[in-house]
């Protein structure tokens, strides 16, 4: 058995943080690999260093004194390493070539980088194990995008040098040779990709939570926690707001089937969540979990014998895509088709829209409505399950809210439904009552 851990903001924020990681990688023998993330808040008023950096990044292309900065960002490391009594080691250098780097040339995704290069450093030092930079084996190409086929040859080649390593998420190297980062929370996607290529058996993510929740807690008191949860059904979540893993950490594991385990640092004996490619485990409920986002927009477009005019579809997605915008559903009737888009994406560009709309597609009319919430419920069990749908409609009904849509896709994994904003947390709680309890 071997493991990649990965260790978030808030399990290595203090030096006690730091200690809590260290017992829990001591305490395991399959620890392969480690992957931190910078320091996160010690508490509810603090700042994340990531944070930290960005605003001194922000202070360094104003032209403006950047040493009060620096110096609080110093203070922060410093204070981790004199209370892991980390005697013989130091960041001097480090926050010397920081400094000169944004008083010269400021750059954003290097400065962002540095608070888990730092870390990094200091998990190292503390663990007595080597540390890889992590540029040195994650690799973008021109449109910043993982490079996947240099990543893994390079990183699997690195890998196979150590039995154990430290290797700090977030960031990598772009084509032009300067540091590039992936977007936030991409420590996770760091810590999928080092799985990997080092071939584990588990990749462990712990956090300040002990896995996944069934409902977010901030609407819904104590959601009961998920056990098992597939790839599947975690994309649709992630991507619906449900905010425990970056959505774009699943894939490079899913690839050679590495399953995740979702752990707390603060009570290492809870087991998490499972994340897995398929289980054969029956689920508590009918459904998995309820995520969802509010301000979207709804374009409504008819047209008289719409469904035996070959291309209509086309023509009006083209209308946004010419304008650089994604489409989220698409539910449709005979005369009738539906394009639900993010509202900050589309206001700017409405006018635009429905032009090109009128233009190429030719529509009776075109209405469109802002202020829409977006609720996915999602689970593997409803593909079995008779009158999920009708329950869930009930639910609404009886609870007052209005549904302005619904999208079931044909995999019967989850029900997409449309209301008005303000009726998002009543739905997300109307919801949860009737299926979990």
């Amino acid at each position: 058995m071997r493991k990649v851990l990965k260790f978030g903001g808030s399990s290595l924020a203090s030096a006690e943080q730091f200690k809590k990681v260290e017992a829990i990688i001591k305490s395991d023998n399959s620890v392969a690999y480690v992957v931190p993330s910078a320091p996160g808040k010690r508490n509810s008023s603090d700042t994340k260093v990531t944070d930290m950096l960005l605003h001194v990044y922000a202070t360094a292309c104003a032209g403006q004194d950047i040493s009060a900065e620096m110096d609080a960002i110093k203070a922060r490391y410093n204070e981790i390493i004199e209370g892991l009594g980390l005697k013989d080691f130091n960041l001097d250098a480090d926050f010397e070539e920081i400094a000169n780097s944004l008083k010269t040339a400021p750059e954003k995704d290097y400065t962002a980088s540095r608070g888990e290069y730092l870390n990094g450093k200091i998990m190292a030092a503390y663990l007595g194990i080597p540390f890889i930079d992590a540029k040195d084996i994650i690799f973008f190409n021109d449109e910043g995008k993982l490079n996947t086929y240099k990543t893994q040859k390079v990183m699997e080649a690195k890998l196979a040098e150590y039995d154990k390593a430290v290797v700090p998420g977030f960031y990598g190297m772009g084509k032009d040779g300067k540091v590039k980062t992936f977007s936030r929370g991409g420590s996770d996607v760091t810590g999928s990709i080092v799985a990997q290529a080092a071939k584990v058996d588990v990749y462990e993510n712990w956090t300040d939570v002990s896995g996944f929740l069934t409902a977010d807690p901030r609407i819904v008191d104590n959601p009961k926690p998920i056990k098992y949860i597939t790839y599947r059904e975690l994309r649709e979540l992630s991507y619906m707001g449900a905010s425990v893993l970056h959505e774009d950490a699943i894939f490079p594991v899913r690839q050679v089937g590495i399953p995740i385990n979702i752990r707390n640092t603060n009570i290492p004996t809870d087991e998490g969540t499972w994340i897995v490619e398929s289980t054969a485990r029956k689920q508590d409920y009918v459904i998995t979990g309820i995520a969802g986002k509010k301000d979207f927009c709804t374009v409504f477009i008819s047209k008289a014998m719409m469904n035996s005019e070959i291309g209509f579809c086309r023509k009006v997605l083209q209308a946004f895509e010419d304008n650089n915008i994604s489409v989220e559903h698409m539910p449709s009737g005979i005369d009738t088709m539906t394009v639900v888009v993010h509202q900050d994406e589309f206001m700017e560009k409405e006018q635009k829209v429905i032009s090109a709309i009128h233009r190429l597609a030719k529509p009776d009319a075109i209405e469109i409505e802002s202020g829409l919430a977006l609720v996915a419920v999602v689970g593997r069990g409803m593909k079995s399950a008779s009158g999920t749908a009708g329950k869930l409609c009930t639910a609404l009904a009886n609870a007052g809210v209005n549904i302005k849509m619904i999208d079931q896709g044909s995999s019967e994994l989850n029900i997409i439904i449309g209301i008005r904003n303000e009726d998002f947390e009543l739905a997300s709680k109307a919801i949860y009552k009737a299926f979990i309890g």
